[in-house]
């Protein structure tokens, strides 16, 4: 396991140098490499969208975190996907081409919902504060894409939200693409050698 830190991630970020970011998961996966691993993850959504600048020059197989949400979404037979997380992932094609590959179509939050819950995840999930009312926030965001939308189910697209959200209070089904990429890494790592 490799990383740097967000706040060097969110530098690069800010400045919409998603080359940048590009290189920095390059640096980590080359220090994996290097360090004998076979194939590489990041549970990180947002930083995805950096990850065509350097494909080509990856050393081994990266198991894609919006790849095995659609495979999950698929298999669990939902058709219509609300996509939550970062501004920068909601605004991105991250999620939108791998669903669409599969024949799924997707809805987002609102430009002022997709403000408010990057607030939520900068300004308190990722400090540990867990509000009442930012739960209360996801949850009306996420009966409107159903309602309005026609979701069938909702990306959980931030490892920070399944710490408020998950099955338990979710108007939709959740696809925690943390935990599903976990689950496609366990399933990738025990497989038998070709």
């Amino acid at each position: 396991m490799h990383t740097h830190s967000l706040a060097t991630y969110m530098k690069c970020i800010y400045r919409g140098d998603w080359q940048g970011v590009g290189e920095l998961m390059l640096s980590s996966a080359d220090k994996l490499a290097k360090s004998g691993a076979d194939f590489l993850i990041c549970p990180d959504n947002t930083i995805h969208q950096a990850l065509a600048y350097v494909e080509p020059r990856l050393k081994l197989p990266w198991l894609h975190i919006a790849e095995a949400v659609a495979a999950q979404a698929v298999e669990r037979g939902y058709r219509c996907i609300g996509i939550t997380g970062t501004r920068w992932l909601v605004e991105s094609v991250v999620y939108p081409e791998k669903l669409a590959a599969r024949g799924l179509t997707y809805a987002c939050p609102t430009a002022a919902e997709r403000e408010e819950i990057n607030r939520i995840i900068f300004e308190e999930l990722v400090y540990g504060i867990f509000k009442p009312e930012a739960l209360a926030y996801f949850q009306r965001v996420l009966r409107r894409m159903k309602d309005d939308d026609g979701c069938d189910a909702v990306i959980l697209g931030c490892t920070e939200i399944p710490l408020i959200l998950d099955d338990s209070n979710s108007p939709l089904p959740t696809l925690d693409s943390t935990r599903l990429l976990a689950r496609a890494a366990l399933r990738r790592a025990v497989e038998e050698p070709a």
